[in-house]
């Protein structure tokens, strides 16, 4: 049995769509220019002592937490105490990559598609930057290392690209540069219009499709991945409940804010003259999406009777030839119908490890109670085969 096989799931390599890196404090400064080594992301100590992840100075952007809830000694933190631990006070795999692959090894998994924690879930948190220079220079300097995780990982651990969305041109010039450092994808913006950028049905975009299409990267869309998001995520829970409370509302209700750039795109022209480009749904669930498609298709019939006839295909039939959903804790009740409706070749899964909702430590275990009663070539291809064909990661 090959050493990334999962003991669980015979002749499957499991394939994490959806993991996280915890930036070290030196990501960006080591590696910024000389005129931006004092401006790039780096910790600094605010008003109170407080340590806060800084940009251009004191514009905060991060707080000091690495957004990972397992502990040093492996174990996993229930509740909020994980916002007070930095990259330092957390498991080396948080941050490092030796560790990382060692877990993986641990845990059974081949390989994990990964996800920035500092800049934003979709780089938003650098449109505070007014420097367009500097801006840029942070994207650049995140993808060069996340480049250099990637290759030294031997392609275990596949950063998705970060994108200067705010500039269209600029996006389409660091897609291009970032698949010549041998990238798979593309982590976006989920709503740019929230920051002034153009709407995705506008022409403004098509640069972007073109690029993505043409090279064959997906376009990743992690949920919290524009302002807008997160706005909603900090409104949705009433203001008299406790923190605890608070993110776990915020939290459960966040997933489905990834069906405002889902539901724009099926309307739009882009899948219909795109139609090699893929979108990916990270994680969000699946169990809701079955419902927002049967919707979707109602209300174009109904009340949008000139989609009909402009469109070729239903929402519902671009996203099972175009997109994905990822799943992790749900159970069989909800993947077993969504993987039926949206087809097995749509859906995929993920852990989130090691962020608080994270399947660790039995992330195999979990998905084998939730898809055991599939077909076993249904299990290889939500573990395995659509990942891997997407990605382009190479099985053993």
């Amino acid at each position: 049995m090959s050493r990334t096989e999962s003991a669980f799931f015979p002749g499957v390599q499991v394939i994490d769509t959806d993991a996280h890196w915890s930036e070290p404090h030196d990501l960006w400064t080591s590696r910024a220019p000389a005129a931006y080594r004092d401006r790039v992301p780096q910790m600094r100590v605010g008003s109170g002592g407080k340590r806060r992840w800084c940009v251009d100075g004191d514009i905060v952007i991060a707080g000091d937490t690495a957004a990972s809830a397992i502990t040093p000694d492996g174990d996993k933190i229930v509740g909020l105490d994980f916002l007070k631990l930095d990259v330092e006070m957390v498991h080396a795999a948080s941050s490092q990559m030796a560790p990382r692959l060692e877990m993986l090894d641990t845990l059974g998994i081949k390989a994990q598609v990964l996800y920035p924690n500092v800049a934003g879930f979709g780089n938003q948190n650098f449109m505070k930057v007014q420097d367009a220079g500097l801006r840029q220079a942070c994207v650049e300097i995140y993808n060069d290392a996340m480049a250099e995780l990637q290759s030294a990982s031997g392609d275990r651990l596949l950063p998705m690209i970060l994108v200067p969305w705010w500039d269209i041109a600029a996006s389409v010039a660091e897609i291009e540069r970032c698949q010549g450092l041998g990238m798979r994808g593309v982590v976006m913006c989920s709503n740019p219009q929230d920051s002034g950028t153009p709407e995705f049905n506008q022409p403004d975009w098509e640069p972007f499709w073109e690029i993505c299409e043409g090279l064959n990267l997906p376009v990743n869309f992690h949920i919290g991945a524009s302002e807008g998001d997160m706005d909603w995520f900090g409104r949705v829970p009433y203001k008299s409940w406790p923190g605890e409370v608070k993110i776990t509302i915020g939290g459960a209700t966040l997933f489905l804010g990834n069906s405002r750039w889902m539901s724009n795109l099926l309307f739009s022209d882009v899948p219909e003259n795109h139609p090699d480009l893929r979108f990916v749904s990270v994680e969000s669930g699946v169990g809701w999406i079955p419902f927002l498609l049967e919707a979707l298709d109602y209300q174009m019939g109904e009340t949008a009777p000139s989609l009909v006839k402009h469109l070729s295909m239903k929402p519902s039939e671009y996203f099972r030839r175009q997109f994905y959903g990822t799943f992790w804790f749900e159970s069989s009740y909800n993947v077993g119908p969504a993987v039926n409706y949206l087809g097995a070749s749509q859906v995929m899964f993920e852990t989130d490890f090691p962020h608080p909702t994270c399947l660790y430590p039995k992330s195999i275990e979990r998905v084998k109670e939730t898809i055991g009663a599939l077909a076993p070539d249904v299990q290889r291809m939500v573990l395995q085969d659509n990942a891997a064909a997407l990605y382009g990661i190479d099985l053993d």
